[in-house]
């Protein structure tokens, strides 16, 4: 089978390739696309691989049942303060397929391929957190390339391996070498290794990708920690919650929710919608004497100087 795609991927650079000399890329790539999707649906026919599932009915449902373990599916942030929490939800989606796996008798490891420029912006993993955010760290394993070709390299050939129970392929931004070609690729091994790739892209947009799902990935607030007794503690901070967005699905309607993580179950929680209104009286945590309004200073901006008008050149 790993033959098959490697065959089928050189007839799609070979197409792409003469659609580029005749000036006429989008023919070559769809037809390409058309392919991969037919192939994919007939692979699917013939076996039946489990998928990964939310646990949150409604979310499944969106999914056609959950996320496939076989394809690629991308966790987008727009921006650079957000990359925090597409990275949770990579690391929560892993930790349900360690648990999923462990409960058939699988104890594969995890293989995180960091970004050099993300890792300067985001950080590396961090062995006591991935801990309590529910991931085994001796099960985890991280590398760190130094140039994207040999992330790109390192990444295909731990998906054709199907020696890791998942990898993270993590990518800042949108690089002009990690493109529809490239992604493609990606996607025809995890078809023929029957493997899941997470693709984690940093502060990038929205781009066309082999990807079978796209979840844009923010961060919404949390809630206060539980008691035992049911009741909440005052002043903390519990779970996190992620706020996301179904982007590339078989779903039409865009769908966007909020889901909670525990990483003690690492399961999901849906959240609804927080009221973020202040009510009547209720200060700031940090509540403190309000600033002055400023004195001695114009109620309207000066006018403008003088104009001087030049003569044309022309």
């Amino acid at each position: 089978m790993a033959q098959n795609a490697l065959a089928r991927e050189r007839l799609f650079a070979l197409r792409e390739t003469i659609a580029k000399l005749e000036g006429k890329p989008a023919p070559a790539l769809a037809a390409a696309e058309q392919e991969a999707l037919a192939e994919g649906r007939k692979t699917r026919q013939q076996r039946s691989l489990p998928l990964l599932q939310f646990g949150v009915e409604f979310v499944d449902r969106a999914l056609e049942g959950g996320l496939p373990l076989d394809a690629i599916t991308e966790f987008r942030s727009a921006l650079s303060r957000d990359a925090g929490a597409a990275s949770g939800l990579a690391m929560a989606v892993a930790a349900r397929l360690q648990k999923q796996e462990s409960g058939a008798g699988k104890l594969l490891p995890l293989l995180w391929i960091g970004d050099t420029v993300g890792t300067l912006e985001a950080g590396r993993p961090y062995a006591p957190g991935l801990r309590n955010f529910g991931l085994c760290p001796e099960r985890f394993l991280h590398a760190s390339p130094r140039k994207l070709d040999e992330a790109l390299w390192l990444a295909e050939a731990a998906v054709e391996s199907a020696a890791f129970s998942a990898v993270i392929f993590e990518v800042r931004g949108n690089p002009a070498h990690f493109g529809l070609t490239e992604s493609r690729r990606l996607s025809l091994r995890a078809h023929a290794a029957r493997r899941p790739l997470f693709l984690l892209r940093q502060a990038g947009a929205e781009e066309a990708s082999s990807a079978a799902l796209r979840l844009h990935v923010e961060p919404a607030p949390s809630g206060l920690r539980p008691l035992p007794d049911g009741s909440k503690l005052a002043g903390s901070i519990g779970n996190p919650v992620f706020r996301l967005t179904l982007e590339k699905s078989r779903n039409s309607a865009p769908l966007s929710f909020l889901l909670e993580w525990n990483p003690h179950e690492r399961e999901f929680f849906p959240v609804a919608e927080p009221n973020l209104v202040r009510p009547p009286g209720e200060q700031s945590a940090h509540a403190g004497a309000q600033l002055p309004a400023s004195a001695n200073r114009p109620y309207r901006p000066q006018a403008m100087g003088g104009l001087l008008a030049f003569e044309r050149a022309s």
